[in-house]
Parts: structure tokens; sequence; C-alpha cells
């Protein structure tokens, strides 16, 4: 009897495996789809910016690195993502605490809130900071009194590049916090654990690797923004310039050697973004199988 019952359920095991098999054709073709867009969308552009960048030899695109232009870019760029993270990363982990630990009234409304900048055009946010910034804006006419600067400046720049990179670290760690639940946390209160304690020993050891994972998308779109700092930047060369703006100024002003070359930067900066999280997402699935093999044991 078990061993009719054992044999039916591998026929039907068999047959569902059968019946969501494509045929070997389908499968080649989707993959050649794939490997085709992958290779002219990805691969050939990321070839061809090295390619154009060192195309009148080492010693120009070296120089077009050094330029001092470039170099204020590359400040303004890091100084701009120094910023932004730690703040996102701030107000990511608290949304995603309250978000997947409590339940209040208005919890839908913050994860719309959260969600916002994935919806709105990155040139519509700049807009929105120049009519609250301008001299036409809000604002503006008390910051002009006060002789405070933010439009055409660092501030604006930051503010831009936080409201577009609010979502990743949030996002990232709702999900993984719902999962997991509240027995922990709850157990560790009743144990006599106060709420920081709480958090640093049980909630950032437990989404750590989520965590790290958000901050590399986060800073990876800090450092490539282009149309919420085009927008508040004003332009100012060797001021108020980052990467991805130098880049459309040289190329403008037809200095394609240079453009490229100074494009391999986000370019490298893409590839250690891809690579990192490629490793993270390594660790964080070896953490989930230990996970469960300790739970299961």
């Amino acid at each position: 009897m078990s061993l009719n019952t054992n044999s039916n359920a591998l026929a039907i095991k068999l047959q569902s495996r059968d019946a969501t098999r494509e045929p070997t054709w389908v499968r080649y073709t989707l993959i050649t789809i794939a490997l085709i867009f992958f290779l002219s969308c990805l691969i050939l552009p990321l070839i061809l910016v090295f390619v154009e960048a060192f195309k009148q030899g080492i010693s120009v695109y070296f120089e077009a690195l050094v330029n001092p232009d470039t170099l204020s870019a590359v400040k303004l760029t890091l100084l701009t993502a120094a910023i932004a993270v730690p703040l996102n990363v701030v107000f990511g982990v608290a949304a995603a605490w309250c978000v997947a630990k409590f339940n209040f009234r208005g919890k839908s409304i913050l994860t719309t809130i959260i969600d916002t900048p994935f919806s709105v055009s990155p040139v519509i946010a700049g807009l929105m900071l120049v009519l609250i910034f301008g001299s036409q804006g809000w604002l503006g006419g008390w910051l002009m009194d006060n002789d405070i600067k933010i439009l055409y400046a660092t501030p604006a720049i930051v503010l831009a590049t936080v409201f577009i990179t609010v979502p990743f670290v949030a996002r990232e760690l709702i999900p993984l916090m719902e999962a997991q639940g509240t027995e922990e946390e709850e157990a560790a209160i009743v144990l006599g654990a106060s709420g920081w304690q709480t958090f640093w020993k049980v909630t950032l050891p437990n989404i750590k690797w989520g965590l790290i994972y958000g901050v590399i998308l986060c800073n990876a779109r800090a450092m490539g923004e282009f149309g919420a700092v085009s927008v508040v930047s004003g332009h100012i060369r060797g001021e108020t310039n980052t990467l991805p703006l130098h880049v459309e100024i040289l190329y403008n002003e037809y200095t394609f050697s240079a453009a490229f070359a100074v494009s391999s930067l986000l370019a490298l900066l893409a590839i250690f973004t891809l690579i990192l999280k490629t490793w993270v997402e390594y660790r964080q699935e070896k953490q989930n199988r230990e996970n469960k093999e300790s739970t299961t044991s």
C-alpha cells in the first residue's frame, strides 16, 4: 500500500514537472534573446566607454582625470554621497522599524510617502526644490534677506540627492523585517533589555546584510544622480558640478576623450557596486541557509 502511494506521488511529481517544462527550442530562444539584450545594452556600451576613454592614449586619459574641474566634481560627488547616504540610512532604518514592527494609523500613508521618489521624475524633484528655495519660491525671500544660499549650491545638491535616494534603504529593510517578525525583540524586552539594547543586540544583527545591500544601492544612485541635481546645481564649473554633470559639459564641448575618461570613473563605480552587491547577496543567502538549518536542527 505504501509502495503504491509513493509511486503515485512520484508519478504526480514527474507529471507536474513535465507540465511546466518548456520545449528545448523555447528555452534556448529565451536564453539567446536575454544574452543579445545583455550584450548589446550593457556589455557593449561599457566596453565602448573604456575604448573611447583610452582612444587618444593613457596620457590624455589621466590628464582628463587630474583636471581641476574633474577633481572638484569628484570631491562634490563624494561629499554629496557622504551626507545623503547616512541620512537615508537613519531614515530608512527608522521607517522600516516603524512599518515592520508596529501597527498604527497612517501606516499605508507612510509606505506611500517612502515610495514617492520612485514615481516622481528626478527633474520634477529638482523643480520642487526650486519652487521652495528659489528667489521666487516660498522661502526664497527669507533666504536672500539672511544671506543663506541653498539653491545653485551644495545644500540643494544634497537635498535633491537625499530625496531621490530615500526609498533604497527603507524598501530593502521593510520586507526583511516583516519576515523576521517581532518575537525576538519581544523576548529581549521581556528579559529586561531596553529599546536601544534590543535594537543593537537583536534587530541590527538580523538586518545587517539587508542594510549593507540597501546602502550599496543608495550610494550608487547618489553618485550617479543626474536629473534632479542638474536642475538645482546651476552648472557652475568647478563648484556645483558632480561627475554626471561634468561628463555632460565635456561632451557638449566636444572634448569626447575627456568626457569618456570621466565616464569611466562612473563605470568603474558601477562595476564595483555590482561586485559588492553580488557578494552581499551571497552572504545574505548563506546566512539564511544557516538560520534555516539551525531552526530545523
